[in-house]
């Protein structure tokens, strides 16, 4: 591998304005949908296609994009993510129709993939050093987890003052920046090259199948949980990914190796995360509703309303989360910020349908600002914590991948919770306000629910002790390095502690960096 730049921080900058493009572009299309609707003439089904078609190109293609940057090279493939989304939505602006929108949002999310998947890999390599490497991460983190709420007001802004096609032309100037910076500034990396082997027909079914589920997901607004279509693609893409694992265990060179897998803490990681993001989404996209439908606040206030969560999120994530996993560690750090988010979800499960925003809802906003700050960059670092050089873009589009189907799974199921329950409440006599109250409380309830899971699953199955990267197998063409463990707080190395063990495992130059939500 060649060697990495010394001005790593405007490295990471780079990454961070590529993830941030990426993300905005999710919400800033959901305000515009309507103007969209009314200009090119989308019937209500179609109109949902212009989210999912994104949706269902990103999320498929996440671990395969990750996997293409361990063996090309992850930033050729960053380059080509940020120029076909930028690409891609100058065809956006420029669609005349629904069939173009769409195929364009598909191109789209295909970029967006590739851009992402390849992100948290790239920061593996610049920051070796455990402490520098939460710093990192949390930077990363933040991006994510602000992007979401900054689109939905940049979003409403642009679209009201210059039209919806100005939401996909701004990416124009931004995408080219980002890649001239990229040139610039990201080191020139090998991948460990096509002869390590890509299982092709292994990549073919993970990646049909993971879109099938995908598809299965965002389908069960229109179409329910038992309607036909949504348990034909959940049959198709448990067929798809049933496949995808006994392909891997005969493939000569599997697209996730049984290595990547026994590494300490990764399963146990996704896991979390799944569950914690699972829960998160649906905090985001239903307290907005509510706050709406049920408080009366305009789109604009509820805009507004959202934004203490992403301010704490960067005074925590970006002031404190690094310093505290290096001194505490990322298990530490996680467990106490899952805690938070109970509390903040159990906060909302009393929201009263006559109630204020500052009394009743403001000090949820605040508790999820914590929570968020510290949990997004801790599970992100356990996760990538035994990545080696050759296998930190798979890790990286594992990650990525989880955060995409778990956030999908989530919102599809709690909104569909709230209605049900809110169905039931009418059906009982209660008011409309009250009724649509009450089914959010139940989804927030559920959600608080999901988070103890994750609370429960994280105590049991993370690793207490650091863990380091996996030993590299002859067959990946990496070369083993010294373990750089994600996870060890700062101070001496365990192996120059009195009585300390040394940390097992031979890695690369490791990684870090975090996602969003």
């Amino acid at each position: 591998m060649e060697q990495i730049v010394p001005s790593r921080w405007p490295a990471l900058l780079v990454l961070c304005a590529g993830s941030l493009m990426v993300i905005l572009d999710g919400t800033v299309v959901a305000v515009a949908l309507p103007a969209v609707q009314r200009d090119l003439g989308f019937t209500a089904a179609g109109l949902a296609w212009v989210v999912n078609a994104y949706l269902v190109a990103f999320g498929g293609l996440l671990l395969l994009a990750g996997r293409l940057g361990d063996l090309l090279g992850r930033r050729g493939v960053f380059l080509s993510g940020v120029a076909l989304f930028t690409l891609a939505s100058l065809a956006c602006a420029a669609a005349t129709g629904p069939a173009l929108l769409v195929a364009a949002r598909f191109a789209q999310g295909v970029g967006g993939a590739l851009a992402m998947a390849v992100s948290l890999g790239m920061i593996v390599r610049l920051y070796p050093e455990p402490a520098e490497r939460a710093r990192a991460i949390a930077v990363f983190s933040f991006t994510g987890a602000a992007g979401a709420s900054i689109g939905t007001l940049a979003g409403g802004v642009l679209t009201e003052v210059a039209g919806w096609r100005a939401i996909f032309l701004v990416n124009l100037p931004i995408g080219a920046i980002i890649l001239i910076a990229a040139l610039r500034r990201l080191p020139a990396e090998r991948g460990v090259g096509p002869r390590s082997g890509l299982d092709l027909p292994g990549a073919l079914l993970a990646t049909a199948g993971l879109m099938a589920a995908v598809l299965a997901i965002v389908g069960t607004g229109e179409h329910g949980w038992t309607s036909p279509r949504t348990l034909g693609a959940a049959a198709v893409a448990a067929l798809l990914l049933g496949g995808f694992a006994a392909r891997q265990r005969v493939a000569a060179a599997p697209l996730v190796p049984a290595r990547v897998l026994r590494v300490p803490g990764l399963v146990a990681a996704n896991a979390v995360q799944f569950l914690m993001v699972c829960a998160y989404f649906g905090f985001q996209f239903l307290l907005a509703v509510e706050l709406q439908l049920v408080l009366g606040l305009d789109a604009a206030a509820t805009g507004w309303a959202f934004l203490p969560t992403p301010v704490v999120i960067a005074v925590v994530s970006l002031g404190l989360a690094g310093r505290l996993i290096a001194r505490w560690s990322a298990r530490t750090v996680l467990l106490a910020g899952l805690v938070l988010a109970t509390v903040g979800f159990l906060l909302l499960a009393r929201l009263p349908a006559d109630g204020g925003y500052v009394a009743d809802v403001l000090p949820a906003m605040l508790v999820f600002g914590v929570a968020g700050g510290l949990t997004l960059p801790a599970v992100t670092t356990l996760a990538m914590a035994g990545a080696t050089d050759a296998d930190a873009g798979l890790a990286s589009g594992l990650v990525n991948t989880t955060q995409q189907v778990g956030g999908a799974v989530g919102l599809a199921a709690l909104a569909t919770l709230a209605a049900a329950r809110s169905d039931g409440l009418r059906a009982a006599g209660w008011a409309e306000t009250d009724a649509l109250a009450g089914g959010y409380r139940t989804a927030f309830a559920v959600a608080a629910g999901l988070v103890l899971a994750a609370l429960l699953v994280a105590l049991t199955t993370l690793p207490r002790r650091p863990a380091g990267p996996a030993p590299a197998d002859a067959s990946s063409g990496s070369e083993p390095v010294r373990p750089v463990p994600a996870d060890e707080p700062a101070g001496p190395p365990p192996g120059d502690e009195p009585g300390a063990s040394s940390v097992v495992g031979a890695g690369t130059d490791s990684y870090r960096s975090g996602a969003s939500g």
